[in-house]
C-alpha cells in the first residue's frame, strides 16, 4: 500500500527521485507563474499580443489598484469573508458538539447518526441543487449570503463531524473518567479537557473548512445573482466576462481572491501539521 522506502546507499536511486519530485513540482508551478507573471504585464503588453513572453512593461502596482477600484472585487471580498467566517465557526461548533457526543456516549441509534453524517459526504453536489434552491426559495434566502452560510454549515458539518469523532474517540478514557470524578459536567468536560486536547485539530479542520468554503464556485451560483452578495468565485467568473481582453486584471484578480487561504495556511502551519498527524505515533 505505501511505497517502498529507498535505501540511503543507493545514491543515484536517491537523486533521480529527488529530480522527479522537482520535475513535477515544477510543472505542477508553472500555471501559477504564468498567472502571477501576466498580473505584472502592462495594459500595453496585453493589448500587444505578449501574453507569453518576458513583459516588456511592469504594471503590478496598476493592475492590482485598478482590481479594487475599477470593478467589484472589493464588494465579493467582501462577501466571502461575511460567507467564510461564520460558516466555518458554524462548523467547528456544531462538529465538535456532535463528535463528542458520538464519541464519548453511547445510546439506542448512536452509529445510524454517525452513518447519516458520514453518508452525506457522498452525495454529489449536482443531485441536490434543485432541492436545495427550491428550499431557499421557500425560506425567501434566495440570493443572500444567509443561503451560502446555512448550506455550507449543513453540508461540511458531516465530514468535519466525522474528523472530530474520531480525534475526541482517540483521547485516552481514564481523563474523562478523572473530569465525571471531580463531578464535572458533560459540558464542562468538553470544554476544560477534550478541546485543549484537540485544538490542533481543529486547526487544521479550520484551514481545510475555510479553503473548501472560499473556493466554492458551485453553489455561489446556484445560489446567487446579484452582484451585492455574490462571493469571489462567482465574481471573478463575471470579471472574465466583463473583462475579457484585460488578462492582466484578471490574472491580478486571481492571485487576490487565492491569497487569503495561503496566508490562513502558513499562519496556522504548525498546528495543521500536528493535527494531521496527531495519534500517528503512540508515546
Amino acid at each position: 500500500m505505501y511505497p517502498r522506502p529507498i535505501p540511503e546507499a543507493d545514491v543515484w536511486q536517491r537523486r533521480l527521485y529527488v529530480l522527479a519530485v522537482v520535475i513535477v513540482l515544477l510543472l505542477w508551478l508553472c500555471p501559477l507563474f504564468a498567472i502571477i507573471l501576466t498580473s505584472f504585464r502592462s495594459t500595453e503588453d496585453v493589448m500587444g499580443g505578449n501574453l507569453w513572453g518576458w513583459p516588456t512593461g511592469i504594471g503590478v502596482v496598476d493592475n492590482y489598484t485598478a482590481v479594487f477600484t475599477q470593478t467589484p472585487m472589493a464588494r465579493y471580498f467582501l462577501n466571502s469573508l461575511t460567507i467564510t467566517i461564520p460558516s466555518v465557526i458554524g462548523v467547528l461548533v456544531l462538529s465538535t458538539l456532535a463528535g463528542y457526543v458520538l464519541s464519548r456516549y453511547r445510546f439506542p441509534g448512536n452509529m445510524l447518526i454517525f452513518a447519516l453524517f458520514v453518508g452525506g459526504n457522498f452525495l454529489p453536489h449536482q443531485i441536490m441543487m434543485i432541492p436545495v434552491r427550491d428550499l431557499m426559495v421557500r425560506l425567501d434566502l434566495i440570493d443572500t449570503t444567509a443561503a451560502l452560510i446555512i448550506f455550507h454549515v449543513a453540508f461540511q458539518t458531516g465530514f468535519a463531524t466525522l474528523f472530530m469523532r474520531n480525534f475526541i474517540a482517540a483521547l485516552p478514557d481514564e481523563l474523562f473518567q478523572a473530569a465525571r470524578a471531580e463531578g464535572a459536567s458533560p459540558f464542562q468536560t468538553l470544554v476544560h479537557v477534550a478541546i485543549p486536547l484537540v485544538r490542533p485539530a481543529l486547526a487544521a479542520l479550520a484551514i481545510l473548512i475555510f479553503t473548501f468554503i472560499w473556493n466554492d464556485y458551485f453553489w455561489a451560483v446556484v445560489l446567487t445573482v446579484s452582484d451585492s452578495v455574490k462571493p469571489v468565485t462567482a465574481g471573478l467568473a463575471n470579471l472574465r466576462g466583463e473583462w475579457v481582453s484585460a488578462w492582466n486584471l484578471i490574472s491580478a484578480g486571481t492571485i487576490v481572491v487565492a491569497v487569503p487561504p495561503v496566508v490562513m495556511f502558513f499562519l496556522m502551519q504548525r498546528h495543521f501539521i500536528a493535527g494531521l498527524t496527531m495519534g500517528a505515533v503512540k508515546g
